[in-house]
C-alpha cells in the first residue's frame, strides 16, 4: 500500500514517523484522529480534492480535505482609529524627540515640528497611540469597505435634508405672501369682510401644498453612461391624469409621434372643433404667443443687417428689440396713413354693407388664411417633404428651371426655348428671334438646293508662255508693274536672309505680264559689265 507523502526536516524525523506507523498497525500506538474525533486513514492523502469511493460518504462534504474549515485565528475587526493608551508626565528614553510618544520615532511623527521638542522641555507629552496587528483572511485583505463606519455619513444626509426643508419653507412663505397681497387687493376692490379674506387665505394655502406636489414641469437628468455623465434631460410637461398625445388619435395614418423627443408636430385631430380642442400639435406653439414674436424679431434683425444696419441679435439684443419696436410703430403709422388715404379717396364699402351671417359664423377644418396670390398669411400650411436638392431656384432671369423644355433630343428652358444651360433669359423676344432665324435658315437651305442643279460655266485662263521675245501687242499697266517690282525686291531679300521669311506664307502661282516684266528687269545678266551697279 502506498502511504501519504509527507515532507520531513531530517532523516531522524522520517525514521520516527515510520516507527509510529508500524506501531499503529500493530495496535501498540493510538490512531490519529481529526477534529471531529474520527480516525484518519494514514494511507489516504488528506489533500485530495474529491472524496474516494471507498469512504462511503453519505452526502457531499469537504471533510476529506486538509483545511476545509476557516481558520479561527483570522479576524474581521479593524483598527481603533485615534485611540490612546497611556499619557506620560515626562519624557521617556527612546520616545519621539518631537512629541514624546513611545509608539513612533521623530521621523514618523505626524505632529507639527516644535521649536524645542519634548525631549528637551518635558512638556506637553503626547499620549501613546494604540497599535494593533490583525491577521486577515483572503476576503478581509480584499474588502475595500473593511473598517468603514456607516454612521459617519449621517451628517451629510442631515445637511442636505435641512437645506431642502429650508428651501421648501422659503418658497411656501413667498407664495403665501403673493397670495395674501392678491387677496388684499381683491378685498379692497370688492369691499369684502376680513373673515372672507381669512377663508380665502386658507384655501390658497391648500393650493400651495397641492402645487408643491404637482412637479410636472421639473427637469430631471438621465444618466445612462458608464462614467455617470448625463445624456440629456427629460421634461415632464404633462399631468399624469391627462390623456397622452399619442392616444388622442389611434389611426396609424394620423400625426406622427416621436417617442424619443416626445413630440407630435402635426394636429392629431384636424377635423375636431377648435373650441373643444385641448391639443392642436406642437407646431401650434411655434406660431403663437411669444415664440412668433421672437421669430419675427430675429427675421427683422437679419433683414436689417443685410440692408447695412449694424444690428446683431446676439451681440446687442436690447438694441435689436428697440429697433424692431420702432419699425413696428412706423409701419403701423404708414399703414394707417395709407388706409386713411384710400378711405378718403374711395370710401369704405365694408362699413356700409355688413357681412352675411353665414360668413360670420362659418367654420373650417384648419385655421389657415391665404391671400389672393395663394400665400399663407395666418396659420400654417401642411409642409410637404422636400428632397436634399435645390428646388424652384431660377437663375439668369429665367422663370422656369432647366429641363422644362424638350425639342429635337435636347433639353432647355421653357420660358425662352433656349438650349444653352447657363444662358440669359430673353423671354418672348428671344422665342420670336429664334423662330425667325429658323425660318431664314430653311429658306437659305431651299435656295441652295435650287441653285445646285444649275452649274455655272467657268472661264479657263490661258497663261502666255513667256520666252525671250516679247510680243508686239503687249500693253503693261504701270501701277501693276511698280507693285510687281516691289514684290520682286521683297522676294530677293527673303532669299538672301531666311530670317525675314514670314511664318505664314501665301503662295500664288498665277504669273501676270507685269510680274514677268519685273522679273526680267531685275534679273542679273552675268555678261553685263554694269551688273555690279544694279540694285
Amino acid at each position: 500500500m502506498a502511504t501519504a507523502s509527507v515532507a520531513f526536516k531530517s532523516r531522524e524525523d522520517h525514521r520516527k514517523q515510520m516507527e509510529l506507523e508500524e506501531a499503529r498497525k500493530a495496535g501498540l500506538a493510538p490512531a490519529e484522529v481529526d477534529e471531529d474525533g474520527k480516525e484518519i486513514n494514514p494511507h489516504i492523502p488528506q489533500y485530495m480534492s474529491s472524496a474516494p469511493w471507498y469512504l462511503n460518504a453519505e452526502r457531499p462534504s469537504l471533510k476529506h480535505q486538509r483545511k476545509w474549515k476557516s481558520d479561527p485565528n483570522y479576524t474581521k475587526s479593524w483598527y481603533d482609529r485615534g485611540a490612546k493608551i497611556f499619557q506620560a508626565d515626562k519624557y521617556r528614553k527612546g520616545a519621539c524627540e518631537n512629541c514624546g510618544a513611545m509608539t513612533h520615532t521623530s521621523k514618523a511623527c505626524m505632529e507639527r515640528p516644535r521649536k524645542l521638542g519634548a525631549k528637551w522641555t518635558s512638556k506637553n507629552i503626547a499620549p501613546d497611540e494604540k497599535i494593533e496587528t490583525f491577521e486577515l483572511d483572503y476576503d478581509g485583505k480584499r474588502d475595500r469597505w473593511n473598517g468603514y463606519d456607516a454612521a459617519s455619513y449621517a451628517h451629510v444626509i442631515d445637511r442636505y435634508e435641512a437645506r431642502d426643508e429650508a428651501r421648501k419653507k422659503y418658497l411656501k412663505e413667498q407664495q403665501l405672501k403673493k397670495l395674501e397681497e392678491k387677496n388684499n387687493t381683491e378685498a379692497a376692490e370688492e369691499g369684502s369682510d376680513d373673515e372672507d379674506n381669512e377663508d380665502g387665505l386658507k384655501v390658497d394655502e391648500a393650493k400651495v401644498d397641492e402645487s408643491k406636489q404637482m412637479d410636472f414641469a421639473k427637469v430631471e437628468k438621465r444618466v445612462r453612461t458608464t462614467g455617470g455623465g448625463s445624456t440629456g434631460t427629460v421634461r415632464n410637461l404633462r399631468i399624469r391624469e391627462d390623456t397622452a398625445k399619442y392616444l388622442l388619435n389611434l389611426d396609424v395614418n394620423s400625426a406622427h409621434y416621436d417617442p424619443k423627443t416626445r413630440s407630435m408636430r402635426e394636429d392629431p385631430l384636424p377635423d375636431m372643433d377648435p373650441n373643444e380642442k385641448f391639443y392642436a400639435g406642437d407646431n401650434q406653439n411655434r406660431v403663437s404667443g411669444q415664440a412668433l414674436e421672437f421669430k419675427q424679431l430675429n427675421i427683422h434683425a437679419w433683414e436689417a443687417f443685410d440692408k447695412g444696419n449694424d444690428v446683431h441679435m446676439q451681440a446687442a439684443p436690447s438694441q435689436a428689440e428697440l429697433l424692431f419696436k420702432n419699425f413696428q410703430i412706423n409701419k403701423e403709422k404708414l399703414k394707417s396713413k395709407v388706409k386713411e388715404t384710400i378711405l378718403e379717396e374711395y370710401g369704405n364699402a365694408a362699413a356700409e354693407d355688413p357681412l352675411p351671417r353665414e360668413l360670420l359664423l362659418g367654420q373650417s377644418e384648419r385655421e389657415v388664411e391665404y391671400d389672393r396670390a395663394g400665400r399663407v398669411i395666418k396659420g400654417q400650411e401642411m409642409a410637404l417633404p422636400k428632397s436634399k436638392y435645390e428646388e424652384d431656384v431660377y437663375i439668369n432671369n429665367h422663370t422656369t428651371v432647366w429641363g422644362s423644355w424638350w425639342k429635337d433630343h435636347q433639353w432647355g428652358y421653357r420660358c425662352c426655348k433656349q438650349f444653352v444651360r447657363n444662358s440669359y433669359c430673353t423671354g418672348a423676344a428671344g422665342i420670336e428671334a429664334a423662330e425667325a432665324a429658323a425660318d431664314l435658315m430653311k429658306a437659305n437651305i431651299a435656295r441652295k438646293e435650287a441653285t445646285e442643279d444649275v452649274i455655272a460655266p467657268t472661264e479657263e485662263k490661258q497663261p502666255a508662255t513667256w520666252g525671250t521675245d516679247i510680243p508686239d501687242d503687249l500693253v503693261l499697266d504701270q501701277e501693276k508693274l511698280a507693285e510687281a517690282l516691289k514684290k520682286e525686291d521683297k522676294r530677293r531679300r527673303e532669299e538672301k536672309d531666311e530670317r525675314k521669311r514670314k511664318y505664314n506664307v501665301k503662295w500664288n502661282d498665277d504669273v501676270t505680264a507685269e510680274d514677268m516684266e519685273a522679273y526680267r528687269m531685275k534679273r542679273v545678266h552675268h555678261d553685263d559689265p554694269m551688273k555690279d551697279f544694279l540694285n
